[in-house]
């Protein structure tokens, strides 16, 4: 039994839970939020700090969870990212620590993660460039014990995640660096077994929703007029750092799906080049090994 319900007089001041849910997804969805019953119900379950699922066996919230939870279905009905409303971004097995200033990643690039985790052996060592909160990183440090994982980013803002998400996986060596540099991590080339990159890849001007116009950071996402300014320098990046066998996935637009696999084709150093689609069937990455 719940404590407060031996007490009639703070009993009184709960409020039944559905009716509160119902509000909160008509007021998610007026707002245009593409799932607002699921947010509302992450919100609801991070008030209550209980998983999502033992929602149901919630039958009544009290006054000031109610009043918390209200003010954070206004905020996300304002579109700041659900994300930085609960402070973590789900990501394969991870809970990774979000907010202004990095990039939150995405259900879509957990595939690529998977693709990476696949293609690494025990002892290699695998880079992950654009890394951000460290996502593609810190699973493959998490999935793959015994690999040597070198997590770049450049922006300070989201170093400070990256650096925050990556302080339990001693496996992960964080790196500031720009990955147009052509001579970054120069002691690493040709020593490389896997090399990822979720770079910033949205051709700009690209219409993109408020979560991500407002508060994603644009150089996290905008890659450019054709969105390749920075997948072209990666290609020729990962080609030095690759050993023979080596093998590249690179996460791009879904109007890259012919033009990445074409650039590394182009670049005459790698091999076995395929195009891969998302769960709802769009490009999304595309991988090479190096000959």
């Amino acid at each position: 039994m719940d404590p407060d319900d031996e007490h009639p007089w703070r009993a009184s001041v709960r409020t039944r839970l559905a009716p509160a849910l119902a509000e909160a997804v008509a007021e998610l969805s007026a707002a245009g939020v593409e799932s607002p019953r699921v947010d509302a119900e992450l919100l609801a379950a991070h008030v209550l700090e209980i998983p999502r699922g033992r929602l149901m066996l919630v039958d009544s919230i009290r006054e000031d969870e109610l009043r918390r939870f209200r003010v954070l279905v206004a905020s996300r009905a304002r579109r700041i990212p659900l994300q930085h409303l609960l402070g973590t971004a789900a990501f394969r097995h991870l809970e990774l620590s979000v907010g202004d200033g990095v990039f939150v990643p995405r259900p879509e690039t957990e595939l690529l993660a998977g693709w990476g985790i696949e293609h690494a052996r025990s002892g290699d060592i695998v880079v992950d460039l654009c890394s951000g909160t460290g996502a593609i990183a810190l699973s493959v440090a998490q999935e793959l014990k015994t690999v040597s994982v070198y997590a770049v980013e450049k922006s300070p803002e989201a170093l400070s995640y990256l650096r925050r998400n990556a302080f339990e996986y001693p496996a992960v060596q964080v790196v500031e660096g720009d990955v147009t540099d052509p001579d970054l991590l120069s002691d690493l080339s040709h020593r490389v077994a896997v090399v990822l990159c979720n770079p910033p890849y949205v051709p700009d001007g690209t219409p993109v929703p408020p979560e991500v116009a407002d508060h994603d950071p644009f150089s996290a996402v905008f890659g450019g007029a054709d969105g390749l300014d920075v997948i072209r320098p990666v290609i020729a990046l990962a080609a030095r750092l690759l050993k023979p066998g080596g093998h590249l996935g690179i996460e791009h637009d879904d109007v890259h799906g012919d033009v990445v696999p074409l650039l590394l084709r182009k670049d005459g150093r790698f091999t076995e080049v395929t195009a891969h689609q998302d769960l709802a069937g769009r490009p999304r990455f595309a991988t090479a090994r190096r000959t």
